[in-house]
């Protein structure tokens, strides 16, 4: 495919990959051709004028025109983008695209001999030190990184747990508490929940963070900022250490649920929430559902773990027989051919031994709650 790239009008470019490699030089084609045949998620672009003939057969689209006039097409829809062209040019061309670090695309630039990789934009968010690293290792090239957490190699706190799947309830003190981590001041951590082997580096956690057992431990020693990851919510006393602080959730809650045939998505939410109120959980923190092979189809909890993207796990009768519950019921069995459907799922789906809530009856929905422990 050719694009003819005109002002005021967005090529309609084919997206097959996350990633794509840019171009606009003879030597910067013959780079990307290469890089491309390693990087395989990666779609190509580069200028008509340096085709080979074997373009469509590889899947490679050219465009003539000003590369400026490509770029606001690749950021909409690319995770990443690799740009073969001097820094300089590439920082004017982004400049007017920018909107927030939270969703622009990571930027990483190559010079033409490939000899230096550039992590320009969205280094931690956008993941382009990551990409940056990969594609100097794939190409031989020396990786830039300026990203102070990075070079320092202490906590990114934009990315703390992110490969395990925390998030953060606000995004308000990342930049604050982020400075005081770089700036090696006084940075406490509680860590109540969650995956314990976060830290990434192959030498001591720096002295200036602090590992507390509880939230009101580190109060007492007055830290700077801090870093707070539980699946509980605060209470009002706890709150002052996010004063410079972030709360992360960590995904270690697992809802075991049985219902009745039919219920409705927004009763078994509706009970779910009530119920994580009470045990004064958020909601943020739940990783999935557990239940009977028998609700896999159930439209209810399909439609609950599709809008918050969570996991769902099924056992069979046999599966949840064989798990030690508080109350087998007779009835459930005669109905589903197991003695309880959700403790005995929740404890499956968690590996957790002693559940938050054992289980609640609720209307058309039964509810356990357990936290998967590490």
């Amino acid at each position: 495919m050719i694009h003819v790239l005109q002002e005021g009008k967005q090529p309609e470019i084919e997206i097959t990959n996350e990633y794509a490699i840019v171009a606009i030089t003879k030597h910067g084609v013959m780079l990307a051709r290469k890089l491309q045949r390693s990087f395989t998620s990666s779609d190509l672009f580069y200028m008509k004028k340096f085709g080979k003939g074997d373009e469509q057969e590889k899947n490679i689209q050219m465009f003539e025109g000003s590369v400026r006039l490509l770029l606001p097409s690749l950021f909409n829809h690319y995770k990443g983008i690799v740009l073969i062209i001097s820094l300089g040019a590439v920082v004017r061309m982004i400049a007017p695209l920018l909107k927030d670090k939270k969703t622009d695309p990571g930027i990483v630039v190559l010079d033409d001999k490939g000899q230096f990789a550039i992590s320009v934009l969205s280094g931690h968010m956008g993941g382009a030190n990551e990409l940056t690293r990969e594609i100097a290792a794939l190409i031989g090239a020396e990786s830039v990184i300026t990203t102070a957490s990075d070079v320092q190699k202490t906590i990114p706190v934009d990315l703390f747990g992110k490969r395990f799947g925390w998030v953060w309830d606000s995004a308000e003190k990342l930049t604050p508490v982020s400075a005081s981590v770089v700036n090696e001041e006084h940075v406490a951590i509680v860590q109540e929940s969650g995956e314990r082997n976060w830290w990434e580096y192959d030498r001591p956690i720096p002295e200036n963070i602090r590992l507390y057992g509880s939230i009101q431990e580190a109060q007492q020693h007055n830290p700077d900022a801090a870093l707070i990851v539980t699946h509980r919510n605060l209470c009002k006393d706890e709150e002052q250490i996010l004063k410079n602080g972030v709360l992360y959730r960590p995904k270690v809650i697992i809802l075991g649920i049985g219902c009745n045939r039919g219920t409705s998505a927004e009763e078994i939410q509706s009970v779910i929430q009530e119920t994580l109120d009470e045990l004064k959980f958020s909601i943020k923190s739940v990783k999935g559902i557990a239940t009977i092979d028998l609700k896999k189809d159930e439209a209810g909890l399909l439609e609950t773990v599709s809008k918050y993207d969570w996991s769902f796990t099924s056992y069979t009768p046999e599966e949840l027989n064989n798990v030690t519950i508080s109350e087998p019921s007779q009835t459930v069995f005669s109905y589903t051919g197991a003695y309880g459907v959700s403790e005995p799922a929740a404890r499956l789906a968690s590996g957790a031994s002693n559940l938050a809530l054992v289980k609640k009856k609720s209307g058309n929905v039964t509810i356990s709650v357990a936290v998967i422990p590490y």
